[in-house]
């Protein structure tokens, strides 16, 4: 019988965690991530007394471990469970509730919260370029995110329809290829065309539905292929929204199923988590461990401190 994945020596050991860490995080040898001091100017530390995977750097005389700069950082959790949960994470097509990961390390709610909070950052796009391309295809479109207004209590329920007291959430969906989405005020052109003409190169199809707010700056692409939803007109030739609509199916499934609410303040980071596993999925030939080693890639350089994510809940 095959062993599963998450046998795996880096998820039980904290010695073997830090040589993975170390190694996909510094693949050419340590580096000071105060001064920039390569391997040869960083030496391990090593003896009875000594924190797991010190090194100092003899250019700045500071010590560091492969935590530092990290979303790892000042953080009490043994490195291997954050590994355990980053896998789980990047594995799960929805995502994996906050009181699951609880129940699984044994934390407080408020340690696996922050946690799953940093991880999202952690998988937040750089946003690499444009979408599409010649000969390539770019739809938009949006959805709006919140509990049905019968279910809400009196003092939060808010009057009229559609997307009244919902967020907004817009996305750019490249066919066969990535997923860019938005935590938006509004789909007015104002707000939308600086997003559109931003993210997706100008010689790409745009694919759209009858909004208005995609008349003017669809003329801005070789091609604007548009559906007439109002008419219920779901394909036209090769124009559609189905690549979009199929994402926000699987983030709302997994936004009603799994994580139940999700605050105004927080929502772009659940956002950039389902972007993030939508823009490395199978069909695109990544699979479950090597969606988890391109989230760690990205652990540098994102370090959250509870107090400011917490600051953010309250204030949105």
């Amino acid at each position: 019988m095959a062993k599963s994945v998450l046998s795996a020596a880096h998820f039980h050991n904290e010695e073997a965690a830090f040589a993975y860490v170390e190694a996909h995080l510094w693949p050419n040898g340590p580096v000071c991530p105060r001064c920039g001091a390569t391997e040869e100017h960083v030496g391990r530390l090593q003896g009875k007394t000594t924190r797991m995977g010190l090194h100092k750097c003899y250019a700045c005389k500071k010590p560091f471990t492969v935590r530092i700069g990290t979303i790892f950082e000042s953080s009490h959790l043994a490195l291997h469970l954050w590994l355990q949960v980053i896998h789980l994470m990047c594995a799960s097509k929805k995502g994996v509730s906050t009181r699951q990961i609880q129940r699984m390390l044994q934390c407080s709610m408020k340690t696996a919260w922050f946690l799953t909070h940093r991880i999202r950052e952690a998988m937040a796009d750089g946003g690499l370029g444009p979408l599409g391309g010649e000969g390539r295809a770019v739809e938009a479109d949006e959805t709006y995110i919140g509990g049905k207004e019968k279910n809400k209590h009196a003092v939060k329920r808010h009057s009229g329809r559609g997307g009244v007291g919902k967020q907004v959430a817009f996305a750019l969906v490249e066919r066969g290829g990535k997923v860019r989405s938005f935590h938006v005020p509004n789909v007015t052109g104002e707000t939308l065309r600086p997003i559109i003409v931003a993210q997706i190169s100008g010689d790409s199809a745009f694919m759209t539905d009858e909004g208005g707010q995609y008349r003017h700056v669809g003329g801005e692409f070789a091609r604007h292929g548009k559906v007439n939803h109002g008419a219920g007109e779901y394909v036209r030739g090769d124009a559609h929204v189905n690549s979009a609509e199929n994402y926000f199916s699987i983030l709302k499934r997994g936004i009603v199923g799994v994580y139940h609410h999700v605050s105004e303040a927080h929502l772009y980071r659940y956002l950039a988590e389902f972007d993030f596993r939508y823009s490395n999925r199978e069909k695109l030939g990544v699979d479950d461990v090597k969606r988890a080693e391109l989230a760690l890639q990205g652990v540098k350089g994102k370090r959250l401190t509870y107090e400011t994510t917490r600051r953010q809940a309250f204030a949105g």
